[in-house]
């Protein structure tokens, strides 16, 4: 029994994981070691989001180009409303 209580020392001690679950409490699993994450909230090695978020780029509706055509669409549209009022 005292070798129980020698073993689940340290992991009673150390650091929980900085999660929150479905109902609003904290997750109650140990962190990973060098990390804030228990390893099924992403402290284990490749968990996560791939390098450089490939998963963003799936639409293609943030690039640098998009926002920039959504920007002179806007701007042509502010014209056209301006002559529009210009008529009245």
């Amino acid at each position: 029994m005292s070798g129980h209580i020698q073993t689940t020392g340290p992991m009673l001690a150390s650091r929980r994981c900085g999660a929150r679950t479905r109902c609003d409490s904290s997750c109650r699993a140990p962190a990973v070691r060098g990390k804030t994450r228990c390893r099924m909230h992403g402290g284990a090695k490749g968990s996560g989001a791939p390098r450089a978020n490939r998963n963003a780029r799936k639409h293609g509706l943030f690039t640098r180009q998009a926002i920039a055509e959504r920007r002179q669409i806007r701007a042509l549209l502010g014209d056209v409303r301006r002559m529009l009022e210009g008529m009245k």
